[in-house]
């Protein structure tokens, strides 16, 4: 027999002895997960040794769901500027027939709240000079944090509106003189004890979105009244049947992140 001959009867051995041999069987798909588990339990047992067997190095659920706003008295708004804020809002996002205006779906609500925490003090924001004008791609440059800010032209305003209008407060004026007022804010004409109201009016009307379509558990947006009026679903699981449906009502109530009937409350 040549040496070919015999690497050929060779192979042919070796290749008729694996086709003898019984086929691997491969895992199942229970035993696929039960080793997956396993591995995760190994894990995390070396995540507890890695953090000195104390426990592990993170908490399941770390970032808490936020706190649901109460109802309650103002909680960074004296009554004055809270009423002047209730009437600013209400001229912002006026009420009809539909849907409920700023003041009655909460936005100064929202606002009050918002100022009152992490918002409102600027809080891991660069709050330090140079302070130069900006543009308005960068946004608000100046030294004032966003509550030093309202309270200060809330202030202002107030005070011009008492020297204005008889002694009345913003709260109390009628709505073309509100509106009349806040044009002015809008397009800088009106001045507030030297300073342009512009960039107060921008703040205010940003916060006041904020607080319309914002999750009703932060203050505003009360009964979802907003949700509703646009149709969002709100934080409903699953309704990717729905993304690419244009021009058809979403036929099922928005939900809150604190449920189905969460609501915020109408007045402090």
């Amino acid at each position: 027999m040549s040496a070919n001959s015999a690497a050929v009867n060779a192979i042919s051995c070796r290749s008729a002895d694996l086709h003898a041999r019984p086929t691997p069987k491969l895992p199942s798909r229970r035993a696929l997960l039960a080793s997956t588990a396993l591995l995760l339990v190994t894990q995390t047992a070396g995540a507890r040794t890695l953090a000195g067997g104390t426990g592990m190095p993170w908490r399941p659920f770390a970032g808490d769901p936020p706190q649901a706003v109460e109802p309650g008295p103002w909680v960074f708004f004296t009554p004055e500027e809270g009423a002047a804020v209730e009437a600013l809002v209400d001229r912002l996002i006026p009420p009809d027939a539909e849907t409920a205006g700023g003041k009655d779906c909460g936005c100064a609500v929202f606002i009050d709240r918002q100022l009152a925490g992490a918002y409102g003090s600027a809080r891991g924001l660069y709050m330090s000079p140079p302070f130069l004008q900006a543009t308005p791609e960068q946004g608000l440059q100046a030294p004032s944090t966003p509550a030093q800010l309202y309270h200060r032209m809330l202030v202002a305003l107030d005070a011009f509106c008492r020297a204005t209008y008889a002694g009345n407060p913003f709260a109390q004026l009628p709505d073309g003189e509100k509106d009349r007022i806040i044009t002015g804010m809008e397009n800088g004409s009106l001045q507030l004890q030297g300073t342009s109201a512009t960039p107060f009016f921008e703040i205010l009307l940003q916060d006041t979105r904020y607080g319309f379509f914002a999750d009703p558990v932060y203050g505003g947006n009360r009964d979802m009244a907003a949700w509703k009026m646009i149709g969002f679903p709100g934080a409903r699981y699953d309704y990717r049947d729905w993304v690419e449906r244009y021009n058809e009502r979403y036929p099922h109530p928005p939900i809150s992140i604190a449920g189905r009937n969460a609501g915020s409350p109408l007045h402090p």
